[in-house]
């Protein structure tokens, strides 16, 4: 038993021996000069993410990233529930989300139905209706999840270029990661995307059984999502409609039609390899704007930072 303890005792020591001298390490990687060196060769570079990560914030704060609600439970609030049961143990395994207006409390028909048709079934129940306005909205919001997306994708390519550029020794990749990045200077953006989701919930009687069918509005969702919409409303007939659609492919085309180049500034990929372009209205949706080829550029992320809504062509 006392070996055991003793035992026991060694490897603990060991643990807690091999954490301090990692910190010791850790402190004069910190203060090292190689470190110094290179954070001041990278300050224009990590001066330049952390605008992009404030721009995210912007993009977050601006942004459309709703559409749609269910109405089923929308009073849920004004009344009080218990479950007088005897048996609770039993009754409470699954609870319904009332009152959640991105959950729509239904049959079981109801969500294997959505889970074959979502689409279908998301704009039925969640009041998303076939009307040139939803068509407009849908639309914004997809362009609001793409810019989003993309600026956060450029962080993180840039956050990774950060490390390469330092070449940290790996413990402080493994274990010091945060800190790493705030020594050098880089902002973290705690920002994702926020994705709508909608979920058609089947919660039993009993509480016993229950079966959700769940649809996250991502790119390639919101992209079918303004399909639909436009052909429901037969607004593609037109030759402007057929190019109306701000749909992934399309910010891609306006993009690969530029040269993936900015139409104010000039600057492209090829010189800046990790720069931000995003598609934008040249006459702003605010003031009436399209959605049609003639009507978009590609501005760098600066650019259009500045632009704002104002009306800026090259």
């Amino acid at each position: 038993m006392e070996v055991i303890l003793a035992i026991g005792v060694i490897a603990g020591l060991s643990v807690v021996a091999y954490r301090v001298i990692r910190h010791i390490r850790k402190e004069r990687y910190f203060a090292s000069e190689e470190f110094l060196a290179h954070k001041q060769a990278i300050a224009r570079y990590v001066w330049e993410h952390n605008e992009i990560a404030r721009y995210v914030a912007e993009i977050r704060s601006r942004g459309t990233f709703a559409i749609g609600s269910s109405s089923s439970g929308a009073q849920a609030h004004l009344a009080s529930f218990d479950n007088t049961s005897y048996h609770n143990y039993r009754r409470d395994r699954n609870v319904a989300s009332y009152g959640s207006p991105n959950v729509h409390n239904c049959s079981l028909q109801v969500v294997r139905n959505a889970s074959a048709d979502p689409i279908k079934y998301v704009m039925k129940y969640f009041n998303i209706r076939a009307e040139e306005g939803v068509l407009l909205h849908a639309q914004v919001l997809g362009e609001s999840i793409s810019r989003l997306e993309s600026a956060l994708h450029n962080l993180r390519v840039r956050e990774e270029g950060v490390a390469r550029a330092m070449n940290p020794p790996g413990f402080i990749l493994k274990h010091y990661l945060s800190e790493f990045m705030h020594h050098v200077g880089v902002e973290l953006s705690p920002i994702s995307v926020p994705y709508p989701t909608f979920t058609f919930e089947y919660v039993s009687a009993g509480g016993n059984s229950s079966q959700r069918t769940s649809l996250t509005l991502d790119t390639p969702v919101i992209d079918a999502l303004v399909e639909t919409l436009s052909q429901k409303i037969r607004y593609r007939k037109s030759a402007a409609g057929q190019r109306s659609l701000m749909t992934a492919r399309l910010r891609e085309y306006i993009k690969a039609r530029d040269g993936y180049a900015c139409r104010y500034c000039r600057v492209s990929v090829q010189q800046e390899p990790h720069l931000l372009l995003e598609v934008d209205h040249i006459v702003p949706v605010s003031r009436g704007g399209l959605s049609i080829v003639e009507n978009l550029q590609t501005l760098c992320w600066r650019c259009n930072r500045s632009k704002s809504n104002k009306i800026v062509s090259a």
